[in-house]
């Protein structure tokens, strides 16, 4: 299938340039596309330039040189109106008018359509609905925003900007304040509502782990560059193991996953490798700062003993019935 490029950089430079000072180039000469249908997650270090990106991507910050362009028009030469039309911004700044309702919230992203007085014609009611209903939030829309939790506020953030009928969908780091599961739900929600309706969304996040899961493309922000790709071929040619590895922390491209490194006592140990016991119990002995080895002559060796759903261990002469006493006993 033919992709249809939302948004596209032609050797964009961003950065800053202070009134008689000299420019602080963040990243040159960039080439980077969002496509409809997809979401695309733009990771890196703290520091490396990713909000200044957005804010140049989004029309808020003009670029050192290159273009931004949506469609076939230069984004920093559209009004503002025409702009609001193109693009919706979701940042994690407050609401300033909780007593508004859910409804109200989402309505806002009707505006640029809207009269001087901000009447909602039929066609706004409807879309308004439309987007309630898409990040299913059909039980936010009488409460107050005053009595919503943070993950709901998102939602309907998000329900607004789905409102504002645009293409171009990015977020600053939306799941910045949700616990686990909304952190885990908000990414599920994006990913489908890109596919469903057709819009290219882009999200800055820290959360590597949910980004490698959920997202189609990654932007991989690092040293002025931007590495694209799936996040299978970033994992194969070496770029997240090479950006994210510290002496405790790794990136592991056989698991996709990003393991701790232990930097103590070699511990051996000794069980069916390909089970779950043997896979979480490696885990515990990784996270209490062993180093582990299947070599059963290491010095110290832990056997897994028992049966898959009632696991012992013995250290020696003792044995252990949970990894907690396991732990505690090898500390």
């Amino acid at each position: 299938m033919k992709q249809t490029n939302t948004l596209t950089t032609q050797a964009l430079t961003i950065g800053y340039a202070p009134p008689r000072k000299s420019r602080v180039i963040i990243a040159e000469q960039l080439n980077l596309a969002l496509h409809a249908g997809e979401l695309t997650c733009l990771i890196g270090r703290n520091g490396v330039g990713k909000s200044t990106l957005m804010r140049t991507l989004a029309g808020v910050q003009r670029p050192l040189s290159g273009t931004v362009l949506l469609g076939d028009h230069d984004i920093h030469t559209l009004s503002i109106g025409d702009l609001a039309k193109q693009v919706a911004i979701v940042l994690t700044e407050p609401i300033a008018h909780t007593q508004m309702t859910g409804y109200a919230l989402v309505a806002l992203g009707r505006h640029p359509y809207t009269d001087w007085a901000g009447r909602l014609s039929g066609g706004d009611m409807a879309q308004v609905e439309w987007a309630i209903d898409a990040v299913d939030a059909r039980h936010l829309a009488k409460l107050p925003i005053s009595e919503m939790s943070d993950g709901s506020r998102q939602r309907l953030l998000i329900a607004r900007a789905l409102a504002q009928e645009t293409d171009l969908i990015l977020l600053d780091e939306p799941t910045a304040f949700l616990d686990v599961i909304s952190r885990a739900e908000m990414l599920s929600l994006l990913r489908h509502l890109a596919q469903t309706a057709n819009r290219a969304i882009l999200l800055s996040t820290h959360d590597l782990d949910l980004a490698l899961r959920m997202a189609d493309a990654l932007w991989m922000m690092e040293n002025g560059l931007v590495h694209v790709g799936a996040p299978e071929d970033l994992a194969l040619n070496g770029v997240l193991a090479d950006v994210f590895q510290s002496e405790r922390v790794r990136f592991s491209p056989h698991t996709m996953r990003f393991e701790f490194v232990g930097s103590g006592a070699k511990m051996g140990l000794v069980g069916d490798k390909n089970g779950l016991t043997y896979a979480i119990t490696s885990h515990a002995l990784v996270r209490a700062g062993f180093m582990v080895t299947d070599d059963a002559h290491a010095g110290r060796t832990v056997v897994i003993g028992g049966i898959p759903n009632n696991p012992v261990w013995h250290i020696g002469d003792k044995t252990v019935h949970s990894l907690y006493e396991l732990v505690k006993t090898l500390l």
